[in-house]
């Protein structure tokens, strides 16, 4: 079993890293060798690849931010229905 610790990345550092690695890659490095360098797993490198490939740094942190709030929108909107639901229920006179 593996000690090594799971670092989390921002969309920064990951676009960072992207752009390090396309050098790396350029310079005719490998795959491999890339991911080594920049200690991060070759999963990670294509998941960040397809996700954040040809993204500014500015660009990436929207990208996060708009995430985030859509996951608490929809937090919301859950909790709304909930109550909805529950105020049905009070109405039709079934509890």
């Amino acid at each position: 079993m593996s000690t090594k610790r799971r670092k989390r990345h921002s969309a920064e550092q990951i676009v960072k890293k992207l752009r390090d690695a396309e050098t790396m890659l350029s310079a005719g490095k490998t795959v491999a060798e890339v991911v080594q360098a920049l200690e991060i797993s070759e999963q990670s490198y294509y998941r960040w690849k397809a996700k954040y490939g040809g993204m500014q740094a500015a660009e990436a942190k929207r990208l996060k931010e708009l995430e985030v709030e859509n996951a608490r929108l929809k937090k919301l909107l859950a909790e709304a229905e909930l109550d909805k639901a529950m105020l049905k229920e009070l109405a039709s006179g079934n509890w």
